[in-house]
């Protein structure tokens, strides 16, 4: 496997007499700022100054342009030392949504967790949804700019004018880091003639068809000096994009995707000299058997700059189920070096992914980071796990969903099968509760950790919430009635541990259920 480079972003030190405007700048110069305490906070396994030294060595990003710093930004950071970060993808399209329907899946997708959002819209009115997106967005946001160069013009009238201007436009407005296909060359594109598909980036297929019409080299690798001035002064991060990523499994870690990482570290160094903070992306289809493979490569040719990878996929036949296959990908991605992973939704692939499909992503893609963070050891990463852990073996089921990521699906799931929350579930019964055993047994510590245990040990859980009931009626397992009748609960029984309390209460809970089953 490739070694680790041993340069850092330190061997491109800071212009001299110019005094520090962006994060990696003032790192560099031993200052730490605002924004790094406020990382260090929500980090609590890093002081500031390990935050700043991280900064200043480019393995890790802090995407805050000034800008949105002035309006609901929360600082956050993406490196390997920290915890593994999620993004999500919206935007409307020609075909479908709007600036108001990508608003509320900001907020959606903020609420499942997502650490950062791309707005690649490519239809509407771009300029009035980005502008939007960033006055109420807390998270950084990321842009694909050349989506905004080519609305209302011909791909063949991109010009260098247009470009800057766009960029500096959406710089202006607070885009906390651009996605930029500046390692796509004239050179590379010989490559892609042996693909199975050729080039699946938006932004890497315009480039290439710019450079065939044009005859000329990328603009975005000839004006990437003029660029990187243009980031510096607000402190947009690069988020150097992966414009001739492999597309299929048959395309992964060919010819074409090294040269361009190849390209990448060299514009990573050029970046750095110029004091912009740089993120690398990565690919989207690959083995699972070549994810360690990508992930010291990019280490090594871009000296440890953050790794921003999309899935990646490791199977190419699950339409439908794109948000599994890619999780799966994500998790060895992050074990192995990846610091942030794209989602990717139910709807990859097919279509625009709505709300609901947006919570899946961002659910499938928390899983990942969070997986890969308990094995990489990271400090205080398990112990809501281990706290689960103790309230699941007292049959402490409030606690248990509480604890829970969607606590809302949870109790939903309990509940229909039995709306008692007792020490069994339905799973399994009162006699065969290998948990209820285990916890009955003395000698055990199971089910006796301090702060866990019930308040007792059968009472009828609460009514079901509006959102708990939608998730059931989705699945469609319950009649619409049943539903109801666990949406409105009245009195409790009179069998219930609350008027009842006594030992054997669980099983004639358990005895009820079963003689009311049988006479239906």
């Amino acid at each position: 496997m490739p070694a680790p480079s041993e340069l850092t972003a330190m061997n491109w030190p800071n212009e001299a007499g110019r005094a520090p405007v962006t994060q990696l700048e003032s790192a560099r110069a031993g200052i730490t700022t605002p924004e790094m305490h406020r990382v260090a906070e929500r980090e609590p396994h890093l002081t500031p100054d390990d935050v700043r030294r991280e900064v200043a060595a480019g393995r890790m990003i802090i995407p805050a342009n000034t800008i949105h710093l002035g309006y609901k930004l929360d600082p956050m950071c993406i490196g390997r030392a920290s915890k593994t970060k999620i993004n999500a993808n919206m935007g409307a399209s020609p075909v479908s949504s709007s600036t108001e329907e990508e608003v509320e899946k900001l907020r959606w997708a903020d609420r499942w967790g997502a650490d950062t959002v791309m707005d690649l819209s490519t239809g509407g009115d771009l300029d009035a949804c980005r502008e939007a997106i960033l006055q109420n967005s807390t998270v950084p946001i990321g842009t694909v700019p050349i989506y905004s160069m080519i609305i209302g013009r011909k791909l063949e009238d991109l010009t260098y004018e247009v470009i800057l201007e766009n960029l500096e436009h959406q710089a202006k407005q607070g885009v906390d880091y651009f996605t930029i296909h500046a390692g796509v060359l004239r050179e590379h594109l010989h490559y892609i003639q042996k693909r199975l598909i050729g080039i699946v980036s938006r932004g890497g297929s315009l480039l290439a068809k710019w450079m065939l019409i044009h005859k000329k080299q990328n603009p975005m690798y000839d004006l990437f000096d003029e660029i990187c001035d243009i980031m510096r002064e607000y402190d947009v991060s690069f988020s150097l994009g992966d414009g001739l990523r492999p597309g299929g499994l048959a395309d992964a870690t060919d010819e074409a995707q090294l040269a361009e990482l190849e390209t990448l570290g060299e514009l990573t160094e050029r970046a750095w000299a110029k004091g912009v903070q740089v993120m690398i992306e990565g690919p989207g289809h690959v083995p699972f058997d070549q994810i360690e493979y990508n992930m010291k490569l990019e280490r090594r040719l871009c000296h440890g700059a953050p790794f921003y990878v999309l899935g990646p996929l490791v199977t190419d036949i699950f339409p439908g189920y794109d948000h599994i296959t890619s999780c799966i990908g994500a998790t060895a991605a992050a074990y192995h070096g990846a610091s942030m992973l794209c989602y990717v939704t139910p709807k990859e692939h097919l279509g625009l992914p709505k709300k609901d499909d947006v919570k899946q992503g961002c659910i499938a893609y928390k899983i990942a980071a969070h997986a890969a963070d308990v094995a990489l050891g990271i400090p205080g990463a398990r112990d809501r796990d281990d706290d689960l852990t103790k309230a699941r073996a007292a049959l402490n089921w409030e606690k248990h969903f509480e604890l829970s990521f969607d606590p809302d699906t949870a109790r939903a799931f309990h509940d229909e099968d039995l709306d008692v929350d007792t020490d069994f579930c339905a799973m399994c019964g009162h006699d065969w509760c290998s948990v209820r055993i285990s916890k009955e047994i003395v000698e055990f510590a199971s089910g006796k950790a301090e702060g866990f245990a019930p308040e007792k040990k059968a009472v009828r859980s609460k009514a079901l919430t509006a959102e708990q009931s939608e998730i059931l009626e989705r699945r469609d397992v319950l009649s619409p009635e049943e539903i109801h009748k666990l949406a409105h609960k009245g009195n409790k029984s009179a069998c219930h541990s609350d008027n009842v309390p006594e030992a054997g209460q669980a099983i004639r809970v358990q005895q009820e259920i079963l003689e009311k089953t049988e006479a239906g």
